[in-house]
């Protein structure tokens, strides 16, 4: 086990594994909780990391936030594949790392004002929810949703623990591309989750709440790299929800940082305290 940090008290715990994302311009560092730590950094919050990876490369922009790292022979590895439509295939090098449960997780960080599960590989333990009820519960599902062959190619798979997990959650933030586009699908779980957010890409976003379902045309960008958008979206929209935004609001802010992200390779994506001030100074919302 490494602690990269010490361990004082955080608002924003992210729990997912740090990832090699293997790219033409060669490897570098990725993953949901890298990129939504970083969105919670730029807010001006105090993120925190539980994560199993290998440390293969240097923590580049991770290194003043602080990482409990289990430990991991090797690193969860992705290669992102993207077609001339902006679809995505992905191939996969399984983490030889433990499972990231509640037990590892530090008597200092088992009070944040948020707790993000961003899974990118079936690595996070849903039995975590259990132990956070006066924390703002939000979900990035994807890596419950999917499973690989022995070519390491990524499929989907059936996400088990949905219906627990999303009656725990406050806020759960997908892509359609995550369940095939299945509507079906997308409205069982909405029908389970209080706040359900699907994006799909430059393409409409669309909020299932309380029965109802309301869509936000998101700004149009030319999309440099793509990787690590829907994870800057959903710590912007859990933390815009958790200072009382109203969920059009938030997805309105989320959806305008998303759109930046795009226009940087990796982690350089994730917004800056600036681009943050910018837009909440740019009149976008009311709630902060």
């Amino acid at each position: 086990m490494h602690q990269l940090g010490r361990f004082e008290a955080i608002d924003y715990l992210v729990v997912g594994h740090i990832t090699i994302d293997q790219t033409a311009l060669g490897p570098r560092l990725g993953g949901s909780a890298a990129y939504a730590a970083l969105t919670a950094k730029a807010f001006g919050w105090r993120p925190g990391i539980l994560t199993a990876w290998g440390e293969e490369l240097s923590l580049g922009p991770l290194v003043d936030i602080p990482i409990l790292n289990l430990g991991a022979e090797r690193s969860s590895t992705f290669e992102n594949i993207y077609t001339a439509t902006g679809d995505r295939a992905q191939r996969y090098l399984p983490s030889l790392g433990p499972q990231l449960d509640f037990h590892f997780i530090p008597e200092a960080w088992r009070a944040p004002r948020i707790l993000h599960l961003a899974p990118v590989a079936q690595e996070v333990s849903a039995r975590i929810l259990s132990y956070f009820d006066d924390s703002f519960l939000g979900v990035t599902p994807q890596g419950w949703l999917r499973g690989w062959g022995p070519d390491g190619q990524v499929h989907r798979a059936e996400w088990e623990e949905a219906e627990h997990v999303l009656a725990r959650a406050d806020a759960c933030v997908l892509a359609r591309e995550d369940l095939g586009g299945d509507q079906a699908q997308i409205e069982r779980l909405a029908a389970a989750c209080p706040l359900l957010v699907v994006t799909d890409g430059a393409a409409a976003v669309h909020i299932y709440t309380q029965g109802e379902q309301l869509s936000v045309q998101p700004a149009v960008a030319e999309a440099l790299d793509p990787t690590g958008a829907g994870d800057v979206f959903a710590a912007a929209f859990f933390i815009s929800m958790y200072q009382q935004a109203d969920p059009l609001q938030a997805t309105r802010l989320a959806s305008q940082l998303a759109t930046r992200s795009v226009n940087h390779h990796g982690l350089a994506g994730a917004p800056s305290r600036d681009d943050v001030v910018d837009l909440l100074s740019s009149g976008l919302t009311e709630a902060f």
